[in-house]
């Protein structure tokens, strides 16, 4: 029997994910491909792995005992890619990054351009993704380390399987249009009352995040545009028509023309590293965790003003 990882890791998703939709975003693939994966491995095996009930799909016997197998073949692959590296005694090969969008602008560029100076022999190879499905990509092996964010207030879930390395701890101000609370330095959430917000989807971890932080301060924020890309969230800022949580990493992406106001209330959120605890001892995982940390030690301070 001859199959390929990828085959290997979409049949252990979807017993994780449940349905080829959400195993395609895990890993990046179209639903179709995702089938014609299952579909491949199926005729390698000569079994039927699915079965399908109604509009979904679900494994049969067969399915569910190569999946427990299949998991394992993938942490044995993962070990002996760890161990090629470890006997080249030199930092090299390929690396698969995931990361949200803030960090593909502002971190990504200066990231590879200073792997590019230390490792050339390093090729590092980059995805952006929604950044509440970064951590189930590290999870699922679709990419070997991703740069993700972490709430105190609606925290991502722990695997003991992963591993997250705080870069950066950010705290919120309050993007408000000019003529939004006059001579006003600071603010608390109670004064934003009849102020209309502009958030990303509710259901996220960083809509959730606010959500906890306001209901906290004993607010419900009204939210009248849903966005979730920043650039457009701070252009609806300047247009006057809302107010928003911001960073210094966020203000970084689109210089706008509006007033920042201290916080009363304590909100923040962490960038963090997320790795396989494993894949910590591969020679590239580590060097570019190194690239990383030292960036945010260099720029750490000014992201979170």
């Amino acid at each position: 029997m001859e199959w390929t990882s990828s085959q290997l890791r979409s049949l252990v998703e979807l017993t994780r994910r449940g349905t080829i939709t959400a195993v395609a975003e895990v890993l990046g693939y179209t639903p179709g491909g995702v089938s014609q994966q299952l579909s491949s491995l199926e005729r390698a095996v000569g079994t039927p792995l699915l079965r399908r009930v109604g509009r979904r799909v679900e494994l049969t016997d067969a399915g569910r005992a190569l999946a427990v197998h299949a998991e394992r073949m993938l942490g044995v692959q993962a070990d002996a890619v760890a161990a090629l590296e470890r006997a080249t005694r030199s930092v090299s090969g390929v690396l698969e990054a995931g990361l949200f969008a803030t960090a593909a602008a502002e971190i990504l560029p200066a990231a590879l351009s200073t792997v590019h100076a230390r490792h050339p022999e390093l090729t590092v190879r980059s995805r952006e993704m929604v950044v509440d499905e970064v951590y189930d990509a590290v999870s699922a092996g679709a990419v070997d380390i991703a740069l993700g964010l972490d709430y105190p207030d609606m925290p991502i879930r722990r695997d003991p399987a992963l591993r997250l390395v705080r870069l950066v701890t950010e705290r919120f101000s309050l993007a408000v249009p000019k003529t939004a609370l006059p001579g006003r330095e600071a603010v608390s959430l109670v004064d934003t009352a009849g102020l209309g917000w502009i958030l990303p989807d509710l259901d996220t971890h960083y809509g959730q995040a606010i959500l906890t932080v306001c209901r906290r301060a004993g607010i419900e924020p009204d939210v009248r545009h849903q966005v979730t890309d920043t650039a457009a969230s701070l252009a609806l800022v300047e247009a006057g028509v809302g107010v928003t949580p911001v960073t210094g990493l966020m203000r970084r992406l689109r210089p706008s023309r509006f007033r920042v106001l201290e916080l009363s209330e304590c909100f923040e959120r962490h960038i963090v590293v997320i790795v396989r605890t494993t894949a910590l001892r591969r020679p590239s995982v580590k060097a570019f965790l190194a690239v990383l940390r030292g960036l945010s030690a260099i720029g750490g301070n000014e992201a979170g003003r």
